[in-house]
């Protein structure tokens, strides 16, 4: 994978750039949807690269391991060819979702043991067997094995975490680089920066991970409950040790001002659930602020979703009919606004790429702060 910076913010320390995969180009800052089980809930393929314009997706190593399971996505040449989507792919470690499972799993330095959500069998998760998972489903840029430190956590506690994390990514750096890709096209590990939220332990993270010859890293173990102060300033501490010219992926984050206060401070990635869950329950994401479309002071206006037109969906529905649709549970109300919110997160990164390379970011991102904060 080839990263390039193209442009650099003179107030902050916001780039913009592209990465290059087998499957097509990224520019960055980005946003990917999460498609958790090989899909994007709610929201059709030809929508996301159509409509959407998504330029990558992810999906979740956990989750199609267990269904529909490694043969089948095997047997279908790979989740690209499984779920007919031609871009990019990342999937991540399952870290995260061993961690949401701490009543039914137990971690040791071989690996993580847990039982299904499904049907509860046992299963363990080396970094060796989280390395050979993702080179059979094929995504482009595949995670490593961490532990995601829980909130809150005392620091004898985190601290165990990270040299658990480092333990993991030794051994399965070590087999990415003795196996080779299933399906032919080229595929890159990110490493885990983990640390709770310890200045100590994340500058000790940052260095250990990044001495790793990777195509990118990433920033674990935040947005998980801590107060949003803490999460700027890990992410401030560790975008400043991380290497320039590789990408930054900051995981689960998180709120369209919580990506643009970090696009600031250096990172180039994110994924988060939001624009899809919180969608099919009923709130919007818009360039003037965050609506539930639940309250009855929408059910007679009439006007466009977002006036503004950020999003492509915009134009097409009132405000009274996508509240119609929520509170009479139609399938149509989530499609509607998981459109909305993806297609306004995807636009919110356009314009902060487009704002880096006019010179303005700082002045346009603390604009913007203020309008998205607002409860409509």
């Amino acid at each position: 994978m080839k990263f390039e910076i193209h442009h650099k913010d003179i107030s902050t320390r916001a780039r913009a750039g592209k990465f290059i995969t087998s499957h097509g180009e990224i520019e960055t800052p980005v946003f990917m949807p999460v498609g958790t089980a090989g899909t994007v809930k709610a929201v059709h393929q030809r929508e996301l690269s159509d409509d959407l314009n998504a330029q990558i997706i992810l999906g979740n190593t956990y989750h199609l391991y267990l269904r529909p399971g490694i043969d089948i996505i095997r047997q279908a040449g790979g989740l690209h060819r499984f779920m007919n989507w031609q871009r990019p792919i990342l999937t991540d470690s399952g870290g995260y979702q061993v961690f949401s499972l701490s009543g039914i799993r137990k971690l040791t330095a071989e690996g993580a043991l847990f039982s299904s959500h499904i049907d509860g069998s046992k299963h363990l998760f080396t970094p060796e067997k989280i390395i050979e998972i993702q080179r059979t489903i094929g995504a482009d840029i595949i995670m490593a094995l961490d532990e995601c430190t829980p909130f809150p956590s005392d620091h004898k506690a985190a601290a165990r975490s990270i040299e658990l994390t480092h333990h993991w990514l030794e051994r399965g750096f070590a087999h990415f680089q003795h196996t080779e890709p299933v399906y032919g096209h080229e595929q890159s590990l990110f490493p885990i920066i983990q640390g709770s939220v310890y200045k100590d332990l994340r500058i000790r993270s940052a260095g250990e991970i990044c001495s790793y010859p990777a195509d990118g890293y990433a920033i674990g173990g935040l947005s998980v409950g801590e107060p949003e102060e803490l999460m700027y300033e890990m992410v401030d501490l560790v975008t400043g040790i991380m290497p320039e010219d590789k990408p930054r992926y900051l995981m689960g984050v998180g709120t369209p001002v919580n990506m643009l206060e970090s696009v600031a401070m250096g990172v180039d990635m994110f994924d988060c659930v939001m624009p899809t869950r919180n969608g099919r329950n009923g709130m919007l994401f818009t360039s003037r602020g965050i609506m539930n479309m639940r309250n009855n002071k929408w059910k007679d206006d009439f006007t466009a979703l977002d006036p503004d037109g950020t999003c492509f969906v915009d134009q097409q529905y009132s405000k009274a009919y996508l509240r119609h649709l929520i509170i009479s549970k139609e399938i149509l109300g989530a499609q509607i606004a998981s459109l909305h919110n993806l297609s306004f997160y995807l636009w919110l990164m356009k314009e902060a790429r487009k704002k880096i390379k006019e010179g303005v970011f700082d002045d346009w991102k603390n604009k913007m702060i203020k309008q998205l904060s607002e409860r409509l």
